[in-house]
């Protein structure tokens, strides 16, 4: 039996098997020869960090252990492509292995889901638990509300969900994206804004990937980047790089593009919510990486001792 013209490798959680599928779907758009069928698999890989929940990433290894065993399969060849929440690709990819393509950007914002009436972060009572597996998350609550209780809660979506209807937490705190694609965006009781809750970095974006000496899949995939979406989360993961690009260090970022203006906004915490240090900038989009990486350096000079760790590896 001939193999597929494109294998697509993926984690195995409905996610981003929604996500991989639509990958499937604009690449098959583009090219009539993937819409047969057969023309184009998905391979499930099980990853660590799907093996490992009871742990913050920050403890056993950080964001790479999504993509470690994926990136194993791209690279000796049974994948062709691996699509990603991009969120949870690390910033210096493994050597060898290219990211051409980002598809169009789902909304970034995270939203506040409760298990009682409350509407908003502000009005969660004294004390209340808040679940979430997210240190960048965890700094912004806690900066704005300390008196608040946050607990690890991993997993995926729907286990997340679980936890709190089983009463582990009071709240937790979701990327609306994933949520909408999962069509969950009901259970969502607030969608909290940038001012409130700065996003990860390159939130609600599909990465794809493919191995950079493979310019087959390179021309597939240039047919399908969206070049704006591509420009915002290079600003931020340029940010990022600067900073830390691991999991370990609360950092958010958000570039919305307007007209031929990218409008970048940045910030780095403590864990527990102190020192948290902002920064802005604004140019052309066709400077995306360079604004990302000045407004890293900017934060990094003011950020209090031991905020962040040393330079780029």
């Amino acid at each position: 039996m001939a193999l597929p013209l494109v294998r697509i490798g993926t984690r195995g959680s409905p996610l981003a098997l929604w996500q991989a599928n639509e990958a499937r779907t604009r690449l098959a758009a583009a090219w009539p020869e993937l819409a047969a069928d057969g023309a184009v698999e998905i391979v499930a890989i099980r990853t660590t960090a799907d093996r490992i929940t009871d742990r913050p990433l920050a403890d056993i290894g950080g964001k790479g252990l999504f993509t470690r065993e994926i990136d194993e399969a791209l690279l000796d060849g049974r994948v062709d492509i691996a699509v990603h929440s991009l969120k949870d690709v690390p910033t210096w990819l493994p050597a060898g292995i290219a990211l051409p393509c980002v598809l169009e950007r789902e909304e970034p914002w995270d939203a506040l889901i409760t298990r009682g009436a409350t509407g908003s972060l502000a009005e969660l009572p004294a004390g209340a638990v808040v679940g979430t597996a997210s240190l960048r998350r965890q700094a912004q609550i806690l900066h704005r509300r300390p008196d608040l209780k946050v607990v690890t809660f991993r997993g995926n979506v729907q286990s997340r969900l679980a936890k709190l209807a089983r009463g582990e937490a009071d709240a937790t705190i979701l990327a609306l994206a994933g949520l909408r694609r999962l069509g969950l965006e009901n259970v969502a009781t607030a969608v909290l804004a940038p001012s409130e809750m700065l996003p990860a970095v390159a939130q609600g974006a599909i990465g794809i990937t493919c191995r950079k000496n493979d310019e087959r899949m390179g021309v597939l995939l240039a047919a399908i980047d969206h070049a704006l979406s591509h420009a915002r989360v290079t600003a931020e993961r340029s940010f990022l790089a600067v900073l830390d690009g691991s999991c370990r260090t609360p950092i958010g970022a958000l570039a919305e593009i307007e007209g031929e203006t990218l409008a970048f906004r940045g910030l780095a915490a403590r864990a527990d919510g102190a020192d948290l240090v902002t920064v802005e900038r604004r140019g052309q989009v066709s400077q995306a990486a360079a604004l990302g990486s000045d407004a890293g350096h900017d934060l990094r000079s003011r950020a209090a001792p031991g905020v962040l760790p040393g330079g780029s590896p």
